[in-house]
């Protein structure tokens, strides 16, 4: 695969504009627009995702897990995802808002009954899954907010913010994935390694060429990034390829060992069996549903 076709599976900045004399942009859908095509993106603005029925995959930075009966998803700025039409099943019905962490990162001196909700943003760097009556209550609110004026709707927002800091029902999804390599760029090591292996999964990676990337022995490299990603090095690897493996399925008409191939699996059969670790299910069981959605 070259450069342009990889860069292709990059995510792509979105622009989102805010509603008409509001910090915020408030959207609900009753039912899928069949022309509407899913893409890997991120934006700068905080989103607040409510699904009240379906079921699918998500797909947050590094993390893929399967949703049942609707979601409710925080997730903070620049975070790379997929919109909930990439394959999703059922009834379509979504609250989407997206607003600026500005809001809140200025005025947290100012006003320090903010800082729940502050604490809250910075878990939703990872991306956060509520359920339970949290999900329910915070949907019932977040449908509310279809009709009100601009203020009101702030005054929602803050009031949903505060409920969702307090509750416990909730999951992180992305703790050992993609944010924790952002999250401490700071670390040259580990950035290169990352960047590695952004530029050469469809080629094979041995311990040995990485840990000297690296400038460590292989035990010590296996020590340092289990403790950083909380990942094996090989598994990242294959969790690295099966995402890029998923969005070439979503973009063109490749054959599934095709596909393997381009992303550095040379056994098809194990292959298959990451692929079913990471989706739940086969690939030509997820190209069959997700050409479903897509077409």
């Amino acid at each position: 695969m070259d450069k342009k076709q990889k860069n292709h599976l990059l995510p792509k900045l979105k622009k989102v504009s805010f509603d008409f004399g509001s910090s915020m942009r408030y959207a609900r859908f009753t039912k899928r627009n069949p022309d509407a095509k899913a893409y890997w993106h991120y934006h700068p603005e905080v989103e607040l995702v409510f699904i009240e029925q379906g079921f699918g995959n998500r797909y947050v930075g590094n993390h893929i897990s399967k949703f049942e009966d609707g979601d409710l998803i925080l997730m903070g700025p620049n975070i790379p995802h997929f919109g909930y039409e990439f394959g999703f099943q059922g009834v379509h019905e979504e609250v989407v808002v997206q607003f600026n962490n500005e809001i809140i990162e200025n005025s947290i001196e100012l006003m320090p009954e903010l800082t729940a909700i502050h604490e809250l943003i910075n878990r939703a760097k990872s991306g956060i899954s509520f359920h339970g009556e949290t999900k329910a209550y915070i949907g019932k609110e977040l449908i509310l907010m279809e009709g009100q004026r601009p203020f009101d709707r702030l005054q929602r927002l803050f009031k949903i913010l505060e409920y969702l800091a307090h509750s416990k029902e909730y999951k992180v999804l992305n703790a050992d994935g993609v944010t924790l390599i952002i999250r401490n760029q700071n670390e040259d090591r580990i950035n290169k390694v990352f960047q590695h292996v952004k530029e050469n999964y469809d080629s094979e990676i041995t311990l040995e060429e990485i840990s000297q990337l690296a400038l460590m022995t292989v035990p010590a490299f296996c020590r340092y990034f289990k403790k950083h990603t909380k990942k094996t090095f090989t598994q990242f690897v294959n969790d690295f390829r099966i995402r890029q493996a998923i969005r070439l399925l979503a973009h063109g008409d490749r054959s599934i060992s095709e596909i393997a191939n381009e992303v550095g699996f040379n056994n098809f059969s194990h292959f298959n069996k990451q692929f079913k670790r990471v989706t739940g299910e086969s690939p030509s069981m997820y190209k069959k549903a997700m050409y479903q959605v897509l077409r």
